[in-house]
């Protein structure tokens, strides 16, 4: 049961769930109890407790409720309700404590609706009227998390986030396929996408690995998986090492598939750096929860460069804070069960595949102009000294961003 707390949203655990029932989070044991929120911080806005804000929706979705829906309370509460069956992960909401009563919602608009779809989301965001029709086509699964327009679809009897272009300088939607295709290349397992071709734009669709067919499959941000493991009282250390420490104590140990899914993380922290991917947060990483309650890395997504040449990521990389470079992400190597040769012969790996990139996007359809403006930071020295470094010996200097 989700109660309201103050401006955020606890949980109790319904007796039949504690019979029958498996604990959400690792903060949320199995014990007849009220969880309550963290603590609000000066920089942080309402929360739900522990796995629960995961299904939360962010700004976008935030903003499709509130120009469709209209709420009389802008809560946390409400947004958790209006954003649907549809949203990230298992959870669900009801209206009612006796049977499962949750937001009606449309069928999903199909692949051929998918122009239509795009013309009501820029009303939306243009903050134009919409007909009944137009409301149905975005309300059915246009309450998703993430700041960007996106909203779902259904192809072949699947679920198919579509995110669309949003004014940036460059075709960002085939930026992303392409990237996300190059990433497969480096041994990182991707979410399916694929381009759709709109008039006048470029949408990536991209496939859901949180549904099985008709059924929602419990997953929880790195956030939320962090978080649960930090001892109470203290600050969480939103990182990649502890991500990979998480994922080898709770992961499948059959077939050592933990112990991969740890080496895979460093691939893709190596492949972030490389490719300028610096929005790289806690929410865009996602352990998939099995029936076991062991965790599985979920396939990547959301990963392309961010164009905007920070030298930071968003999580911590190694004894170097958050800086973007090798040596720091090999400096906790053991954290994701290599040895410091063994994170070397990694990182030699991704170089390879980055230094192809160029080729690899014009194969994808990325226009040169977008490569020239992509090579600015792709290629700027910080990073591309790096990969030079790293085709032969390692430097140990420090280098500017």
């Amino acid at each position: 049961m989700l109660i309201a707390a103050g401006k955020g949203v606890s949980l109790r655990y319904h007796k039949e769930w504690l019979r029958t029932g498996f604990a959400l989070s690792e903060d949320l044991p199995l014990i007849d109890t009220e969880f309550l929120p963290p603590a609000r911080l000066a920089s942080d806005a309402e929360r739900a407790v522990g796995a629960v804000d995961d299904a939360r929706p962010d700004r976008w979705g935030e903003k499709v409720i509130r120009f469709l829906d209209r709420p009389k309370r802008l809560s946390l509460m409400e947004y958790l309700y209006y954003a649907g069956d549809e949203r990230f992960g298992a959870l669900g909401v009801s209206t009612s404590a006796t049977a499962y009563s949750p937001r009606s919602s449309s069928p999903l608009p199909r692949l051929s609706q998918v122009q239509h779809l795009s013309e009501v989301i820029a009303k939306i965001e243009a903050a134009e009227a919409l007909s009944e029709a137009e409301a149905r086509i975005v309300r059915a699964g246009g309450s998703l998390g993430g700041a960007k327009p996106k909203a779902l679809i259904e192809v072949s009897g699947e679920q198919w986030v579509v995110k669309f272009f949003n004014g940036e300088p460059i075709d960002t939607p085939l930026v992303e396929h392409a990237t996300m295709t190059l990433a497969s290349h480096a041994g990182i397992t991707v979410a399916q996408t694929q381009v759709i071709h709109l008039t006048g734009a470029n949408a990536i669709a991209i496939r859901r690995f949180d549904r099985e067919g008709d059924l929602r499959v419990h997953s929880i941000s790195a956030g939320t998986a962090i978080r649960a493991a930090t001892a109470s009282g203290s600050e969480p250390d939103l990182g990649y090492p502890e991500l990979a420490r998480i994922i080898r104590r709770i992961g499948v140990t059959q077939d050592n598939i933990n112990q991969r899914d740890a080496r895979e993380l460093f691939r893709r922290m190596t492949f972030n750096i490389l490719i300028d991917n610096t929005d790289d947060h806690e929410k865009n990483h996602v352990l998939v929860v099995s029936d076991a309650q062991t965790y599985e890395l979920s396939p990547a997504f959301d990963v392309l460069p961010s164009g905007q040449a920070l030298g930071i990521q968003q999580m911590r990389v190694g004894t170097d804070a958050a800086d973007s470079t090798l040596e720091n992400a090999l400096s906790e190597a053991t954290a994701f069960a290599l040895s410091k040769d063994a994170g070397v012969r990694e990182v030699r790996k991704i170089v390879a595949v980055v230094d192809r990139w160029i080729d690899h996007f014009k194969e994808a359809g990325v226009s040169r102009r977008d490569i020239a403006s992509l090579a600015d930071q792709i290629d700027r020295p910080f990073l591309l000294d790096q990969r030079k470094a790293f085709r032969g010996t390692v430097l140990r200097t420090r280098r500017r961003r």
